[in-house]
């Protein structure tokens, strides 16, 4: 008698369970948010009853200042408002919703990126250059995080490196890219925001780029790794810390390429390493390379901040012009220069292209539409990973 009683509760309990998982699977079953449609436009919705206004903020909307536009959304009789897009050109896109002036994300979307502290929803719209951006049936490499031991900033750092597909069964030695990140972002900014993994798997399986590792590092040197990741916990990400562009990172690169190149099979010459990074990425990428004049054949430079603070004193940023010329004089394969039409980092790119061709120092040069943005850069990425290791 007991043991059945016993196991009727458990029955009911387990049916509680399930009803429960059901009524939370219907619950979220009646809204689709953001729908694609075959014709590109995007519906959004989001169910609010009692909300006065409801907007959609979109990274496709014009700007208005460093902020995206908005829309305003329509309410229906069942309190959901919606709004459609018109036909989007194909990329990935992010989004969040403003419900009465509060921003937050969309509950019926889980695909959700960390831009430093401001979280919000995405999505891909193709057919076309987005296709890159996808997981498509192709083979796929492994997203690996490391920590290294750093004795210039005297501690332990984390780093994420991707590894081509085949790399674990193989015995060759690969070629690799350091692929560096703007401010506020860490090791996890171009394997999130950038779709590294997916756009190296999809172009290496064209035929497009060679099979490679890419090294992204974490560019502040005050940290050990993003936040969340390290001994200080889940603290709230900041937008500058100390020792960013201070020549500190610069100095310190050599870490990581004796890091990388005693613990994977990689080509340690100059042939075999690439360096590339957007924004201040593309500062450390461009005084790495200098600093280092002999270490680097091919170079990146995504929209990039040029030269340091007045006031900044540093080692790695004094005989500027000397570096350079040593650099060129030592020559290199690739040196990469892209940038939109509309990022306010335009004209300092255009003065030092023209430093550069005061100098003779050859350069391959890629001018965009847009600004400061991801859609550029993963852009960026695209088109100067084919042109690598050749």
């Amino acid at each position: 008698m007991r043991k059945s009683f016993v196991l009727i509760v458990i029955a009911l309990f387990l049916l509680s369970l399930g009803a429960s998982a059901q009524q939370a699977l219907w619950g979220a079953a009646g809204i689709v948010s953001p729908e694609i449609k075959d014709d590109r436009t995007v519906v959004f919705r989001f169910l609010a009853p009692d909300a006065k206004e409801v907007k959609l903020t979109g990274d496709w909307m014009p700007a208005q200042g460093w902020t995206p536009g908005s829309e305003v959304m329509n309410k229906d009789a069942k309190g959901v408002w919606s709004y459609t897009t018109k036909p989007l050109e194909s990329d990935l896109y992010s989004y969040s919703f403003l419900v009465d002036g509060l921003k937050t994300t969309d509950p019926n979307n889980v695909y959700l990126i960390r831009d430093v502290a401001t979280v919000f929803n995405v999505f891909i719209v193709g057919v076309g250059k987005a296709d890159l951006y996808r997981v498509n049936n192709v083979p796929h490499g492994s997203v690996t995080r490391r920590w290294y031991d750093s004795p210039g900033n005297n501690k332990s750092r984390r780093v994420t490196i991707y590894t081509p597909s085949g790399y674990e069964a193989s015995k060759e030695k690969y070629p690799v890219l350091y692929l560096l990140h703007g401010m506020g972002g860490d090791e996890e900014a171009w394997i999130a925001l950038g779709r590294t993994s997916q756009i190296l798997d999809n172009l290496i399986a064209k035929g497009k780029a060679k099979p490679m590792l890419v090294v992204m590092t974490n560019g502040n040197v005050a940290q050990e790794a993003a936040p969340g990741e390290s001994v200080l916990g889940m603290y709230k990400p900041t937008f500058q810390l100390q020792n960013t562009m201070d020549g500190k990172f610069e100095e310190t690169f050599q870490d990581v390429i004796k890091f990388v190149e005693s613990n994977y099979r990689v080509i340690a010459e100059k042939k075999g390493r690439a360096i590339a990074g957007l924004s201040m990425g593309g500062y450390h990428s461009l005084h790495i390379s200098r600093y280092y004049p002999n270490t680097f054949d091919f170079i990146g430079l995504f929209s990039a901040a040029i030269m340091p603070d007045a006031k900044v004193k540093s080692k790695v940023y004094e005989d500027f012009d000397a570096t350079l010329k040593k650099q060129m004089t030592n020559g290199y394969q690739l040196y990469w220069i892209g940038i939109g039409k509309a990022d306010f980092l335009y004209k300092a790119n255009t003065e030092y292209r023209a430093k550069l061709d005061k100098m003779g120092m050859k350069y391959t040069y890629f001018e965009t539409e847009g600004g400061h943005t991801w859609t550029n850069w993963r852009v960026y990425l695209s088109e100067f990973t084919p042109l690598l290791f050749k």
